[in-house]
């Protein structure tokens, strides 16, 4: 059965079988994963990230790099000039990707030192779902 995500943000699947350490063994089973996919008329979203470029990089922002599609975007109206960045790569990428603080979904570090602590697990809590899947039409 293919489940369509209708409803956000999308329950944990609960896995209510034996669970055993080694995975050899004969009693350790799981069932397969199954797709997930977009509602019907679900919008496709391009996201574009760039590590370590600032603003003064594109030519839409005076910069040396060529980037013709956002200065007709930009001589159209549309800049987005208004997004927070961290000091590290990890927690921007999840702030971009989830349009919320990076600690509250679990990203207050880079990935390899995660804590169990709050906000600096490196997992993202189901209850804050992530940008591509709040779109909507």
């Amino acid at each position: 059965m293919v489940e369509r995500r209708e409803v956000l943000p999308i329950p944990d699947r609960q896995h209510l079988g034996l669970i055993t350490y080694d995975a050899k063994d004969p009693d350790t089973a799981f069932p397969p994963i199954e797709p997930l996919l977009p509602p019907e008329n679900a919008p496709n979203v391009l996201v574009i990230l760039l590590d370590d470029v600032g603003f003064g990089a594109a030519s839409a922002f005076g910069g040396p790099v060529h980037t013709p599609t956002a200065e007709r975007l930009q001589a159209g109206g549309l800049t987005y000039n208004r997004f927070h960045t961290t000091a590290l790569c990890a927690p921007t990428r999840a702030a971009l990707l989830s349009g919320r603080n990076h600690h509250s979904v679990g990203m207050g570090m880079i990935t390899e030192t995660a804590t169990s602590a709050p906000g600096s697990s490196g997992l993202r809590p189901n209850t804050k779902a992530a940008l591509p899947m709040t779109l909507k039409l």
